[in-house]
């Protein structure tokens, strides 16, 4: 049997079960980016803060008036480094500083070149701004799943950038074949 722990949790979906109350990751699904002997990091996708990438694009001061991107949604990603910007997008990191390849088609950027060349109109097609991230020490979140808190599949590029934000949780969810407005909101062990 394999242990909980030992599983590769990169390039996963996290998805809250209904009884998770934590007020950071009540309903959400997030994209799992890291995971190794040291913990695991990924982004919340679900939760579009009230906030679009214009008003980040003045606050950093880059321009972007006439960027097609400035109406893109900015989201919350976690509640660590909620200063920091972390990109989700479509292709390869190799192009930009800061950034690593999590899957084949899917990489994590939170450097300031992407967010520049967003701003010029350029960059990928497919992306998702966030602000902050989530990060689980070592072990910690192997001990959530076995409490039930969670549930993993493996992520779909489709969901995280083409279904509107308020879909994601549940087109996870039924990847599994799993209703989550079926679930109790009571933790249950066998």
């Amino acid at each position: 049997m394999v242990s909980v722990q030992h599983l590769g949790l990169k390039h996963q979906f996290l998805l809250a079960m209904p009884h998770l109350e934590d007020p950071h990751f009540a309903g959400t699904l997030s994209y799992l980016c890291d995971h190794d002997e040291n913990g695991t990091m990924g982004v919340i996708v679900n939760k579009p803060l009230e906030i679009t990438l214009d008003a980040l694009f003045e606050q950093l001061e880059l321009g972007g008036e006439e960027s097609p991107h400035r109406h893109a949604p900015v989201y919350y990603g976690g509640p660590t480094h909620k200063d920091r910007g972390f990109i989700l997008h479509r292709g390869s990191s190799s192009q930009w500083d800061s950034s690593i390849q999590v899957d084949e088609d899917i990489a994590l950027t939170t450097s300031m070149d992407i967010l520049l060349e967003l701003a010029a109109g350029r960059g990928p097609k497919a992306f998702l701004v966030c602000l902050g991230c989530a990060g689980w020490g070592a072990g910690q979140l192997a001990e959530e799943l076995k409490e039930n808190a969670w549930l993993t599949v493996e992520a779909d590029a489709d969901i995280l950038f083409t279904l509107p934000a308020e879909q994601r949780l549940n087109a996870a969810a039924g990847i599994l074949g799993v209703d989550l407005n079926l679930i109790t909101r009571e933790a249950g062990h066998s």
